[in-house]
């Protein structure tokens, strides 16, 4: 047996990059150029664009000339937000799901995009958890095929499927070392999940973690996404979150979700390089 002590010697903290995610200066639809131009300029090390809007670019445009973007500017597409309903407990809907999902890791790998997330959406509550662990090992076989690995990713306000703890479960029942975990701080507050669970992740259980804040003016089951903050602007104990996803080790993508609207009426490159300035502050209060 290995003494703790010298196996935490050994265990490398994780490196975290930077990423923005469309959605926190999506009221301005700037345009995927200008989503990643500003991300670019901004400092980011990444971006997670939404599917929907790769898709309404490839149509008049290509593929290969928004990866060429891409690589102009120097920013890798971390991860695509997506809703395809795989996990439905309709099976004619989970057939559709995956099919759109194929398309979809396809198009993503040609733009090199190599993660999607992989909602619950098409649920209602309750539904079969090991039934779902199963279809997600389905997944990311799929994943396997295209290139492109799908991030479990569960949300706060969504009651079929809100909570760390079915996502765990769901992961441990596909029982595939290419399973991941997508969370946000402001979905492991809403759906009442805490901050204890991310201790029992290690490794690269998570690759990306969504960074936002939550205020401590409105109850916790009357938040909408719109109340997101930058973070640090909130009640989060993000001291204690990061310093967990650091010692869980492997490289881990923090990327900037929010859906503020007090935000999306400003300069969307200042909210840009406001919430990476927030971000890093936050990070490097770990010391």
């Amino acid at each position: 047996m290995v003494p703790e002590a010298t196996y935490a010697a050994k265990k490398k903290p994780s490196n975290f990059r930077y990423c923005l995610n469309t959605s926190t200066i999506r009221g301005q639809n700037p345009g995927i150029l200008k989503y990643i131009e500003i991300a670019s300029k901004a400092g980011y090390d990444g971006i997670e664009l939404w599917i929907e809007d790769i898709k309404a670019y490839v149509k008049e445009n290509s593929a290969a000339k928004l990866k060429q973007h891409l690589q102009d500017h120097k920013i890798k597409a971390e991860n695509a937000i997506g809703f395809a309903p795989w996990m439905a407990a309709d099976e004619a809907k989970s057939k559709a799901g995956f099919l759109q999902m194929e398309e979809e890791m396809k198009l993503l790998a040609e733009i090199g995009c190599s993660r999607v997330a992989a909602p619950a959406i098409g649920n209602t509550a309750p539904f079969d958890l090991m039934a779902a662990g199963e279809k997600y090992k389905q997944l990311i076989e799929l994943g396997r095929r295209t290139g492109v690995r799908p991030q479990l990713e569960f949300w706060g306000a969504f009651v079929p499927f809100h909570h760390l703890g079915q996502t765990m479960m769901v992961a441990a029942v596909a029982n595939d070392p290419d399973a991941r975990i997508l969370a946000d701080v402001y979905h492991l507050f809403r759906g009442g999940s805490g901050f204890g669970g991310l201790k029992l992740l290690n490794g690269n259980a998570i690759e990306i973690f969504h960074m936002n804040d939550y205020v401590d003016t409105i109850p916790r089951e009357q938040q909408e996404d719109k109340d997101r903050v930058y973070p640090g602007d909130g009640a989060a104990p993000l001291k204690e979150i990061l310093t967990d996803l650091k010692n869980m080790g492997g490289e881990k993508v923090l990327s900037l979700e929010l859906f503020n609207r007090t935000y999306w009426e400003q300069d969307p490159f200042e909210v840009a390089k406001t919430g990476l300035a927030k971000m890093k502050a936050a990070v490097k209060s770990l010391g």
